[in-house]
């Protein structure tokens, strides 16, 4: 394999790119609390570790190499355009950057943050007011921020998946679940019945049909 210059090995853009999206992420999301702050890290860890794949060093390739080369010899697997790995694998000639995959990922990364902002809007105004969040979004769901974070997550292992993110994915995942097992417990605490009712007809991560559209 011959490497095209400058394919990695870029950690000015390793970087620049992870403080870019973590900011981002942070515009829309504006951690409050240790919970939110400990969702933000996770998802930050998952971001840095993918741009040092995408633009550092490609782990993944390197580890893959061998079964790689062998399977799809025409590719420069060391070329930057060969770490969008599931454009290479299905044989699409085309830049990557209009592959199936790359263009589905921008839809679960938009919508992702889609539904981070519109939730973490919700959500300030109730904390202003002091009352429960249960409209918008979470008029579908109990935690729509943290299905946001995992649905940007899932758009990025579309567009460039790796070995370590692939790992970190359902781990944080777990990790999100048990934040919102933790968050649920506080919101009790502070509204009680008023939040059992609420629990009771509003599942946690999968939007309940037929509810208002978010605001």
């Amino acid at each position: 394999m011959t490497q095209t210059p400058q394919a990695y090995g870029l950690w000015s853009l390793v970087i620049v790119n992870s403080v870019l999206f973590i900011f981002f992420a942070l515009s829309f999301f504006k951690p409050r609390t240790s919970l939110d702050w400990r969702a933000f890290g996770a998802f930050s860890a998952f971001i840095v570790a993918l741009f040092t794949e995408m633009y550092g060093f490609p782990l993944t390739i390197y580890l893959l190499s061998g079964w790689l080369q062998t399977r799809f010899p025409g590719v420069d697997w060391l070329s930057h355009d060969a770490g969008h790995l599931l454009e290479m694998t299905i044989g699409w000639k085309a830049n990557p950057h209009f592959g199936p995959f790359h263009i589905l990922s921008f839809v679960f990364i938009g919508g992702g943050f889609w539904r981070i902002s519109t939730a973490w809007s919700v959500l300030y105004r109730a904390q202003k007011e002091g009352v429960l969040a249960s409209t918008g979004p979470y008029s579908r769901m109990r935690h729509p921020q943290y299905v946001g974070f995992v649905l940007v997550m899932f758009g990025f292992l579309l567009q460039w998946p790796t070995l370590l993110t692939l790992i970190m994915f359902p781990i944080l995942v777990v990790t999100y679940w048990r934040l919102a097992l933790a968050e649920e417990k506080a919101v009790l605490a502070e509204f009680g019945d008023a939040y059992r009712r609420y629990k009771a007809v509003t599942p946690a991560f999968l939007p309940r049909l037929g509810a208002p559209a978010a605001a």
